[in-house]
């Protein structure tokens, strides 16, 4: 080992180092538990918005009344798009994947703000309102354009959560559906250094643009490892041919060992703390929009691993009941993983924001496992 490496250990994929501090987050996966800056996520799902929650991610508190509205407000100024954005919108091929879509789309913002590699604290705050405001935009403006539909431009009298639905539909949606997507919006704005968080902040340490970051985590989250899982969730649902063979799928994939979707998670060893309000919003948004034997499925579901690898730890996580809320929403499934975003895009700027004040270039070692003074032979003397 040369000295360099001296006193270093080897962690594949980083599951023991801790790479930074962070006053964002916090998890505990053996008690299930999530706060963000210190508030329980069961109770911002309850009583915050989405909103409210990014205020807080950003600022590490909460807002005042008046702060909140001048927030708000200053968020749904940003809801526009250029006639520029629009008309790309409408450029991309129909059949696209939507994170394709929207990886390329916030991507192309930095083209239309000339400050794109202004550093400032202020202009990196700009930005992150602008793709937090903007994305609803770009999803919802998308799935239209690839169902032959005209675009629908946001509105400043909706929240982020009425907003998207609103463009996606067309019409406003009903308060119990906005706030169903609001809840999801939450309760996946953050969660620690996720693959995608960490991502933006490899990229926001080289002093690269806010932008740039954020394209970096889109990218990152695409992965099915990722961000997928909720769609792997629908998928698995709609595999299932009613709920009396729940039993027999269930117990055919667990003897196969395979994974069933929405089950388990890397840091979560008892239920996710982020499941446990949004299941009950699942069923209530279910029965209004006459999915309910989509939620007594994933019920089902849920019994039988429960009774079987429970004890173990493993429990339903985020992922299995936001499915169902938004396939209850009218939401197609290649749009759950660019919803995900939508939400976490507050958490990636947050994260990177809050490295910057003490910014230090990302730039860990490999362990070297390859050969050493080989003789190099000239190309004639090849076979």
């Amino acid at each position: 080992m040369s000295a360099i490496m001296q006193g270093m250990h080897t962690d594949i994929g980083l599951v023991n180092t801790i790479v930074a501090r962070s006053a964002l987050s916090f998890i505990d996966g053996e008690k299930g538990v999530l706060e963000y800056v210190g508030y329980d996520i069961d109770d911002l799902a309850r009583h915050s918005t989405f909103e409210e929650t990014t205020f807080l991610l950003w600022n590490l508190r909460l807002p005042s009344r008046s702060e909140l509205a001048d927030f708000t407000a200053q968020i749904r100024r940003n809801y526009e798009l250029s006639e520029g954005m629009w008309d790309l919108i409408v450029s991309l091929p129909r059949d696209a994947s939507p994170m394709h879509a929207l990886r390329t789309l916030t991507s192309a913002l930095s083209l239309h703000d000339p400050a794109a590699d202004d550093p400032s604290e202020e202009a990196n705050a700009r930005k992150s309102i602008s793709m937090l405001a903007k994305m609803p935009a770009f999803i919802a403006g998308f799935d239209r354009h690839r169902k032959g539909l005209d675009l629908v431009r946001p509105d400043e009298q909706y929240s982020i959560a009425e907003n998207f639905l609103y463009m996606l539909t067309g019409e406003k949606p009903t308060e119990r559906m906005a706030r169903a997507m609001d809840i999801c919006l939450i309760l996946h704005a953050d969660h620690g250094f996720n693959a995608s968080t960490f991502a933006s902040l490899v990229t926001i340490s080289t002093l690269s643009d806010m932008y740039s970051a954020v394209t970096t985590a889109i990218g990152t989250l695409k992965g099915p490892l990722h961000g997928g899982a909720n769609q792997g969730v629908m998928l698995m649902l709609n595999d299932i041919d009613g709920i009396e063979n729940v039993e027999q799928y269930v117990m055919s994939k667990l003897a196969n060992k395979e994974r069933i979707m929405g089950f388990g998670h890397r840091v979560y060893k008892s239920y996710d703390p982020r499941a446990t309000y949004l299941k009950t919003f699942a069923q209530g948004i279910a029965e209004d929009t006459g999915n309910l034997e989509l939620f007594n499925l994933s019920h089902e579901i849920e019994a039988i691993m429960d009774r079987e690898v429970g004890s173990r730890g493993i429990y339903p996580n985020v992922d299995f009941y936001s499915a169902t809320t938004y396939y209850s929403l009218g939401i197609d499934l290649d749009l759950f993983t660019p919803l995900f975003a939508m939400s976490r895009v507050s958490g990636w700027t947050a994260h990177c924001l809050e490295y910057l004040q003490d910014n230090r270039l990302i730039r860990p070692r490999c362990d070297y496992i390859g050969p050493h003074k080989q003789p190099y032979s000239q190309l004639s003397e090849r076979v």
